[in-house]
């Protein structure tokens, strides 16, 4: 048994990120300036889209989406229950009413056939959300949305240049939105980018992020900004600032090797449980370029003599961290007795949640750590088989 606990998740940062936070902290900008700009300039210009707006959280840039895609009051819009609860509540923070769509047992993302038949004359938009770092089914969900005339926000909080089709995510549907929380791919320890080529959604998202501002008031304390600002919506507080983006750059330039990293350890997770009896290893399906943000592991109904709980618990008896993504959305209180929702309204995404177990991935993890996590997840199914 390992000696020290292995967390769940951990930040790769290293003196780079430190020394680049160091250099805006002597700058004397360090609210929303040069490096929040130039952060969201190289994002977009990465994901191969026109536009970026760099603000302080995924859900924020979800919200702004919505908002500025004209989602509101009797508004219905369909996304996955398997995601963290801010994908539903930024739909009722715009007076909208969340629809699920059950999802794919295979890849865990939301199903197009759920989808369409969740469609109503109040749906408004769909928000797709990319699983685990894995992308959905976008030429299905985009002709869904044509066809219907519908709005597509992606939530992309799991998978920063996770590619479909050979399209890099960020601008496929009309805006795309991603989250560099301390644990995501990229981090900026919170912070968040909604991405589009829609100029108008933009401008509208781009607004809205601080205060409702005009165009540039973020610079008006510079050498060459104004005093003068009007205030054009009434907007909110969800700016990033240089603090943030200095980390963000930072993660930027070494991007490809973390993410070489993360996929090395899931390629060793995936030879280890796939075929094992009693787990079932995520798939990654081959028109896709997955991202692992997560790895999400299921245990097979079953085949353990342990539940999922005992299993995780198991599991830090040997010093193991793990987790489980996500509870369904419709399970918890508030969309159960708001909305009526109850359990085995989604029976593919309750029995995927019943046996999910994410284990750690990321790039700081050694190879030792990786071989403890497979040799104790090998020996609980033996134990327990």
């Amino acid at each position: 048994m390992r000696d020290e606990f292995l967390p769940f998740a951990l930040p790769s940062i290293d003196d780079a990120e430190i020394d680049e936070v160091a250099d805006t902290l002597r700058s004397g900008w360090i609210t929303t300036g040069p490096k929040t700009h130039e952060f969201a300039r190289v994002f977009a210009a990465r994901c191969k889209t026109a536009y970026a707006v760099p603000v302080n959280s995924c859900t924020a840039a979800l919200h702004l989406s919505l908002l500025a895609a004209g989602v509101g009051p009797g508004d219905e819009v369909v996304t996955s229950p398997m995601t963290f609860c801010s994908t539903a509540n930024v739909i009722v923070h715009t007076g909208a009413t969340p629809v699920f769509a059950d999802i794919d047992p295979e890849t865990m993302n939301i199903d197009p056939v759920e989808i369409e038949m969740r469609i109503t004359d109040r749906t408004k938009a769909i928000i797709p959300v990319h699983y685990a770092g894995q992308p959905c089914a976008m030429d299905k969900i985009m002709a869904i949305a044509s066809k219907h005339g519908l709005r597509v926000i992606e939530d992309a909080a799991h998978a920063p240049f996770a590619e479909y089709k050979g399209r890099v995510l960020g601008g496929i549907g009309d805006a795309t939105c991603f989250s560099f929380y301390a644990t995501k791919n990229i981090t900026t320890a919170e912070g968040g980018m909604l991405t589009t080529n829609d100029e108008q959604l933009y401008k509208t998202a781009s607004t809205l992020s601080l205060h409702g501002l005009s165009d540039h008031a973020w610079d008006r304390y510079g050498e060459s900004g104004s005093w003068y600002y009007q205030v054009h919506l009434a907007g909110f507080k969800y700016n990033m600032f240089d603090l943030q983006a200095a980390m963000g750059l930072k993660q930027l330039e070494k991007f490809d090797a973390l993410q070489a990293r993360r996929d090395a350890v899931a390629a060793a997770y995936n030879a280890a449980f796939t075929g094992h009896p009693a787990l079932i290893a995520p798939v990654a399906r081959g028109n896709v370029k997955h991202v692992w943000h997560l790895y999400p592991m299921r245990l097979r109904t079953g085949v353990l003599d342990i539940d999922r709980g005992a299993f995780i618990d198991e599991l830090r008896l040997k010093n193991i961290g793990a987790s489980v993504h996500f509870i369904p959305v419709h399970l918890h209180p508030f969309y159960q007795e708001r909305y009526g929702f109850k359990a085995g309204d989604y029976p593919a995404a309750e029995g995927a949640y019943e046996g999910e177990v994410s284990l750690p991935i990321y790039p700081r993890m050694s190879e030792a750590d990786v071989q403890d996590v497979i040799e104790a997840v090998l020996d609980i199914c033996e134990k327990h088989g």
